[in-house]
């Protein structure tokens, strides 16, 4: 009888599983650590700072450029004032869309030019002693000295 060389049966499958294994962990890994998956998750930490009302720490995560348009008192106060205070809201939803990469774009008219950035639509639901409404908003995410950051858009 003859000797047969090469992989058995089972070899093979066991290395057709590994390869395929690692196939699927690295695709995961790709859209889990994507450039725009992580924008999307930097808005999502923001919305869910402001939902519960931690307005500092949704603050914190602002481009510095935003930080120049108010301080964070101000932004403290002005926020629970406005959206709990005068809307009676004591908290709200928010949902996510699709990030968009946008190559260029500036925060004004007079900002700097920044790349690769992404745009990110949220709508915020809000149920109060006015009733129930939607705030619709582009929010874009920069990265700052390697970190993602919020972003409002001031263009006219």
């Amino acid at each position: 009888m003859a000797k047969k060389y090469g992989p058995s049966k089972g070899m093979i499958i066991v290395i057709v599983l590994i390869v395929s294994s690692l196939t699927i962990f690295l695709a995961m890994k790709f859209a889990f650590f994507s450039p725009s998956n992580q924008a999307k998750e930097m808005v999502d930490e923001f919305y869910r700072y402001e939902a519960d009302g931690d307005f500092a720490n949704s603050w914190n995560l602002f481009h510095s450029a935003m930080k120049e348009k108010f301080t964070k008192g101000n932004y403290i106060q002005d926020r629970a004032h406005v959206f709990m205070n005068h809307f009676g809201v004591e908290t709200f939803t928010h949902t996510i869309g699709k990030p968009e990469d946008v190559k260029k774009w500036k925060m004004s008219k007079t900002g700097p030019l920044l790349k690769d950035v992404y745009k990110v639509p949220v709508t915020q639901t809000y149920k109060g002693k006015y009733g129930n409404f939607d705030l619709k908003q582009e929010v874009f995410v920069v990265k700052e000295k390697g970190e993602w950051r919020i972003m409002w858009d001031y263009n006219q």
